[in-house]
C-alpha cells in the first residue's frame, strides 16, 4: 500500500488528505467476526477505601448508605450521621468478558468515580460482583487501583491535576465465576459478519472461502452477512475451519466518500473519489472592527459650562456636589475595515486518480476551512462523484 499525505496548515488547524493509490488485501479476521463469538459487557457498583482525604464528601448520601450497609453485613452497627466519607468513594466497575472465558480466568476492569471524589489514587476496591444484562453475577472484582494521573492542591484552593485521577484500572482485577455458554462443535452453519457492510466485499469474501475449500460452502445473505456451511469432516473440528477462514486475504471495497470534521478542520478524501471538470472561484472576505475611545479632558481653570450655574453637578449616591468649571467628555470611535482577496477563476480538470484530484485542489491554494466549503459547493454542482459526511 502506498500512501501520500498532503497537509494544509493555517494557525493551529491542520487538514490531512489521505491518498491510497493501490488496493490492498487484509485478513478476514481484521474485517469481520463470527456471529456469537464476541465480548460481553459487565457492570457493578462498589466502594473504594483507603483514599487520602480525596473521597466523597459527607453529603453524598448513596456513598454513606452503601458504607453503612456493608458494615451492617459485617456485623458492625454504625450511625450514618457519624460516618466520615473523605477516605471512601462510590464507584462503578466495568469490564468486558471475552468469548469462551472459563471459571477462574482473570479479566481487566475499569473503575470510575460516581460521587464528588477528587482522586482515586492509593485506593483499594472492595469485593464487587460484576453482573451482565441478565442481572446474573459473572465475575468478582477486588484489588488495589492503578491511577494514571494525580491531583495536588494547596490550602488556599490552588493546585494542579494530571489526566483523570477519578478513573482507574486493575489489570486482571476480576475473576470469572460464571461462563457464558458458546458451543461451536457440531454446528452445521457459521455466520460471518462484516464490520463494514458492502455488497462487493461480501461477494469477494464468499468467493475466497469457496476457493479455499474447493467447494460451494459460502453464500451471501446480504451486504454484511456471509453464511458458511460446515462440511462433515469439520463438524468436530470447527476451530481449525475458523482459523483457516480468518487468515484468508480479501481486498475490501469502499464507497467514494469525503469525511469532513468541522470541529478540528480535517478533511479525509477516500481512494475512489473522483471529480468532473469544474471552474472554481473562491474569494475570502475579511471584516475587522476596532473600537477606540476618545477622552476629552478639560484644562485646569477651564471656564464654567454655559448653564449659568458656574459649576458642574456630579451625581453621587449621597447627592450631587458642585465641582469647578470644565467637563470630561468620552466619545466612542469605531473603525471598520473590509478586505476581499482578488482570486481568479481557476479551472479544476477532471481527475482519473485521487492524486490528480489532490494536485488540482492544491493548485487553488485555499485554507482548510475554505476547502470544506469548496468541496461541498462542488458536490452541490454535481461535479464531485462522492458522498460527503460531516462528523
Amino acid at each position: 500500500m502506498k500512501k501520500q499525505f498532503i497537509h494544509f496548515i493555517i494557525g493551529s488547524i491542520t487538514i490531512g488528505v489521505l491518498i491510497v493509490s493501490n488496493a490492498y488485501a487484509i485478513r478476514l479476521k481484521d474485517m469481520a467476526e463470527f456471529k456469537g463469538v464476541r465480548k460481553n459487557q459487565l457492570m457493578g457498583y462498589g466502594l473504594v477505601v483507603g483514599l487520602n482525604g480525596t473521597g466523597d464528601k459527607a453529603g453524598t448520601d448513596f456513598t454513606v448508605q452503601s458504607l453503612v450497609n456493608m458494615l451492617e453485613r459485617l456485623g458492625v452497627h454504625v450511625d450514618k450521621n457519624n460516618v466520615s466519607m473523605k477516605n471512601v468513594a462510590a464507584v462503578m466497575v466495568t469490564a468486558n468478558i471475552p468469548p469462551f472465558a472459563r471459571v477462574g480466568q482473570k479479566i481487566d476492569i475499569t473503575i470510575s468515580s460516581m460521587g464528588d471524589a477528587q482522586s482515586l489514587q492509593g485506593g483499594t476496591l472492595l469485593l464487587t460482583p460484576l453482573r451482565g444484562v441478565d442481572r446474573k453475577v459473572y465475575a468478582l472484582a477486588q484489588g488495589p487501583l492503578s491511577v494514571g494521573g494525580y491531583t495536588v492542591g494547596g490550602a488556599a484552593g490552588g493546585g494542579t491535576t494530571k489526566n483523570h485521577p477519578t478513573v482507574a484500572r486493575i489489570a486482571r482485577g476480576a475473576t470469572v465465576e460464571r461462563e457464558i455458554p458458546v458451543t461451536l462443535q457440531g454446528r452445521e452453519f457459521l455466520t460471518l459478519l462484516l464490520n463494514n457492510p458492502d455488497f462487493t466485499t461480501a461477494i469477494r469474501v464468499r468467493n475466497s472461502i469457496n476457493e479455499k475449500f474447493g467447494q460451494i460452502l459460502a453464500s451471501t445473505a446480504d451486504s454484511g452477512t456471509v453464511q458458511i456451511q460446515v462440511p462433515h469432516n469439520f463438524r468436530n473440528n470447527i476451530v481449525q475451519m475458523i482459523a483457516a477462514i480468518e487468515n484468508l486475504q480479501v481486498v475490501p471495497d469502499t464507497k467514494a466518500k469525503v469525511v469532513v470534521n468541522e470541529k478540528t478542520g480535517t478533511v479525509v478524501i477516500g481512494e475512489n473519489v473522483r471529480i468532473s471538470t469544474v471552474a472554481v472561484a473562491h474569494g475570502n472576505l475579511s471584516i475587522q472592527i476596532k473600537e477606540n475611545v476618545n477622552v476629552s479632558q478639560p484644562s485646569p481653570f477651564a471656564p464654567a459650562p454655559p448653564d449659568g450655574t458656574g459649576a458642574t453637578q456630579l451625581p453621587l449616591d449621597n447627592g450631587p456636589i458642585m465641582a469647578p468649571g470644565g467637563q470630561t467628555v468620552i466619545s466612542p470611535n469605531s473603525d471598520v475595515y473590509a478586505t476581499e482577496e482578488d482570486n481568479k477563476l481557476l479551472l479544476v480538470p477532471s481527475g482519473s486518480t485521487i492524486g490528480e484530484l489532490v494536485r488540482a485542489l492544491n493548485a487553488i491554494g485555499v485554507t482548510p476551512r475554505d476547502l470544506m466549503t469548496i468541496l461541498m459547493t462542488i458536490k452541490a454542482a454535481g461535479a464531485l462523484q462522492a458522498e460527503i459526511e460531516v462528523i
